[in-house]
């Protein structure tokens, strides 16, 4: 299939828990609109559960996840578990907010993808993603 026939990107970007502060993902979310990617909001207060069916629902190839709230050792493995239960092996899952480095490597350590803090340029993100997406999905 050629490129002009691909379907866009499709990321599910997403608020999990209590955290209220979602301009950061809405900044994220119009960056990869704005490189041509299909972006699905959740909204604030997803839980674990509803992200991960939402992803499904949408058929996406990346879930981002935005936390702020320090919860990140708990929400990362739990959607990662529920990604591995519902089948979503082969969608991204990376995100990113105030997460101490040594916690990033843990999490990759398991599995997740790479995890960019407050001040990581969206051109990073965007190429991070378009890479793992055209040499996993496609």
């Amino acid at each position: 299939m050629s490129n002009e026939q691909r379907r866009p990107s499709r990321v599910l970007v997403a608020k999990v828990g209590l955290d209220g502060h979602d301009r950061g993902a809405k900044v994220v979310a119009t960056a990869l609109r704005d490189a041509g990617m299909e972006v699905i909001y959740t909204g604030l207060r997803q839980t674990p559960e509803m992200v991960v069916n939402a992803a499904l629902q949408e058929d996406v190839d990346a879930i981002g996840i935005s936390i702020l709230s320090g919860a990140h050792m708990t929400v990362f493995p739990k959607v990662w578990q529920l990604m591995k239960d519902k089948g979503l092996d082969d969608v991204l899952l990376t995100g990113g907010g105030i997460i101490p480095e040594d916690d990033m490597k843990q999490l990759q350590e398991m599995g997740i993808g790479k995890l960019f803090g407050p001040s990581s340029p969206t051109a990073d993100l965007i190429s991070y993603i378009q890479d793992w997406v055209e040499h996993n999905r496609r």
